[in-house]
């Protein structure tokens, strides 16, 4: 089903302000609904991002383990990042995934996705085929990776655990290979 632009004409935005909390930026957005009455939303203002399913020409999914503050512990999870300014979602998701865990691929959109619905953020899920490892990775100076590669059996069995910060974008991947 889609909608579009005429489905939220009765929501107005009234006034829009971003605050900061640490490095974090919040967008207070008051709205005026349908009833008439106003009220406001705190959203996480975010950037666009990329996600990469990672596929190696011998079935393998090419993950990062890595620590993740806000479960507060270590997690595996695809690939990706930030799309950084100047930069296409294809360009970011070659980048990050050569930048987290050294591989290239044969890249190919998958889809774009809404991260929750109280985020500004945009994913862009990517499958990337026939990975090979072509260097070292070189993360970001607070990132600290191991990269591991599972079977898609697997892969399959971490989705369904929950213990993957990117659920969705894996699904996708998946369903988009027809994998699932």
């Amino acid at each position: 089903m889609e909608f579009d632009d005429g489905d939220r004409l009765n929501w107005q935005v009234k006034h829009e302000a971003v605050e900061r909390l640490g490095f974090r930026r919040i967008l207070k957005r008051l709205y005026q609904l349908p009833d008439g009455r106003e009220v406001q939303f705190d959203l996480k203002l975010e950037q666009q991002c990329v996600a990469i399913l990672a596929i190696t020409a011998d079935h393998q999914v090419v993950l990062v383990r890595q620590f993740r503050p806000g479960p507060n512990r270590i997690l595996l999870e695809m690939p990706g990042g930030g799309i950084e300014d100047g930069e296409g979602p294809q360009e970011a998701a070659a980048r990050e995934l050569l930048e987290e865990t050294g591989y290239q691929g044969d890249l190919q959109f998958v889809t774009s996705s809404v991260d929750c619905a109280y985020s500004t953020m945009v994913r862009f899920n990517f499958v990337a085929l026939d990975c090979k490892k072509i260097s070292e990775p070189t993360p970001d100076e607070n990132e600290f990776v191991e990269v591991v590669t599972i079977s898609v059996r697997q892969y399959r069995d971490l989705l369904r655990s929950g213990e993957l910060s990117d659920v969705e974008s894996g699904y996708l991947g998946l369903d988009f290979l027809g994998l699932l």
